[in-house]
């Protein structure tokens, strides 16, 4: 029997508590468990974080970082998890997979140090998981390190050739959901001319876009605030290095806001879209909420002595617009109403915009989990309210008068395949080329229709087709 003395154990060491890690954890739990979005979810919680004293400018800087690269690269990020640990992925627990995706964010996504890295992923997982997951975590964690792999290195072994599976080559690479592949190279025109081009723009960081609103503000106040020249729209001002909209005294006055530049060309095109006679008084937007497009036709309208109807559907929404109106200089009108079942008379209206609900595929740039939430059958629930509100908007406007349909998504089951289907019932209508009203923006295609893209225009992938009722 030996007398060999027991080593004494180590005594317990309490995790180390990282506020901003803890931070971007829970963010990602809220747009998993809650269905949240980030740009909506983030805010709050860097606000409380710096009223408690625990953060700087820094430490905001990389928990935002960590919770945008880390749900851009989820697809990708679970693939290379995948080939580390010995059973299927749907059967690690989701706060687990977050823990880790958060590490490999770190570990091949930024500068962040290896062994800083693995260290404060471990630390974290004990701190929300508990000692037992964080050694899970860990080995995990340290597989993905073992070969020295950088990310390219990662998405050789993990990615299929380009040759033997295309679709999904890019979608390992570029992190996007295969079935979102296959619909952004339909709508560019297939062929691999611009296909990584704009999926290595979906995973960009916009920059923040402010509008100068006519009649309300300029945009040489915005430019004094800090801001330089939008590419395209005369309204537009980009904020760079990070700059913060609630900073710029006319946005937080209402005078301005944050809009894409993309967003502001189509409710421009709209108004500059040639009426068939008649008058150019009222002006209808049919799908107001929160309010962006509507300010902003709101305010162009006003400065032509004409009147803009927002319709909303929800009323908190009609809320949200009625707080972008507010202020605006000419007559308004904001009603809680359901676009498909009109609360105004036929043929009552100028020009109206149906910018339509719809998948969001054209802004996976600044919500990049709406690539992993969204599913193609969503495709099938938005079709018959896309129609529909299509339909109701061409009986709204008069003869002469011109419909603008607009959607945040370049997939073309939400876009030609809808406007195309309402004009086989509706032949009392024609297609307007649109590319003229985009002035000075190159690369817009053959047309009539306008599909704006992140790679070739900097903007999110806004789609216009404009339809003049002719009986």
């Amino acid at each position: 029997m030996s007398t060999r003395p027991r080593r004494p154990a180590k005594p317990y060491r309490r995790p180390r508590k990282d506020p901003v890690r803890i931070l971007a954890f829970e963010a990602l739990r809220a747009v998993d468990e809650r269905d949240a979005y980030a740009n909506l979810v983030l805010p709050p919680l860097l606000a409380k974080a710096r009223e408690q004293g625990d953060f700087d400018s820094r430490d905001a800087a990389l928990a935002t970082e960590l919770v945008y690269g880390t749900l851009r690269w989820q697809g990708t990020y679970d693939a290379i998890i995948a080939a580390c640990v010995d059973r299927p992925l749907r059967e690690v627990d989701p706060p687990v997979l977050d823990v880790l995706a958060l590490g490999a964010h770190q570990l091949l996504g930024t500068r962040i140090p290896t062994h800083a890295a693995v260290s404060a992923s471990v630390e974290l997982a004990r701190v929300v998981l508990g000692d037992g997951r964080a050694k899970f975590v860990n080995a995990v964690l340290r597989r993905i390190t073992a070969d020295g792999l950088d990310l390219d290195g990662w998405l050789d072994r993990v990615a299929p050739p380009y040759d033997e599976d295309a679709e999904e080559h890019l979608a390992v690479r570029h992190g996007h959901p295969r079935w979102i592949v296959s619909a952004l190279w339909d709508a560019l025109g297939g062929g691999r001319a611009g296909m990584e081009e704009l999926l290595t723009a979906d995973n960009e960081r916009p920059e923040v876009t402010l509008v100068a609103r006519p009649g309300r503000s300029e945009p040489a106040e915005l430019l004094a605030a800090g801001g330089v020249p939008g590419r395209w729209s005369p309204y537009a001002v980009r904020l760079t290095e990070g700059g913060e909209p609630g900073a710029v005294e006319a946005v937080r006055e209402g005078r301005a806001g944050v809009q894409d530049e993309g967003s502001q060309l189509v409710a421009l095109a709209l108004a500059a879209a040639p009426l068939d006679g008649g008058p150019d008084r009222r002006w209808l937007d049919v799908c107001a909420g929160p309010g962006g497009k509507a300010a902003l036709l709101g305010a162009v309208a006003a400065g032509r002595g004409a009147a803009l109807t927002a319709a909303e559907k929800q009323p908190h929404r009609a809320r949200l617009v009625g707080r972008a109106l507010a202020g605006n200089p000419g007559p308004y009108q904001v009603v809680a109403a359901d676009g498909t079942r009109p609360a105004w008379r036929p043929g009552t209206f100028d020009r109206v915009l149906a910018d339509v609900p719809c998948t969001g595929l054209g802004a996976l740039r600044r919500r990049p989990e709406a690539r992993w939430r969204r599913r193609p059958e969503d495709l099938e629930r938005f079709a018959p309210l896309q129609r529909g509100l299509l339909e109701r908007a061409l009986e709204a406007v008069r003869v002469g008068g011109v419909v603008g349909y607009a959607t945040c998504s370049p997939h073309l089951a939400e876009t030609r395949a809808v406007v195309d289907d309402v004009r086989r019932r509706h032949p009392g209508t024609e297609l307007l080329d649109a590319r003229p009203l985009f002035e000075g923006v190159a690369a817009l295609g053959d047309g009539p229709d306008v599909q704006l893209w992140p790679h070739l225009h900097g903007t999110d992938a806004m789609y216009l087709a404009l339809l003049r009722r002719t009986a």
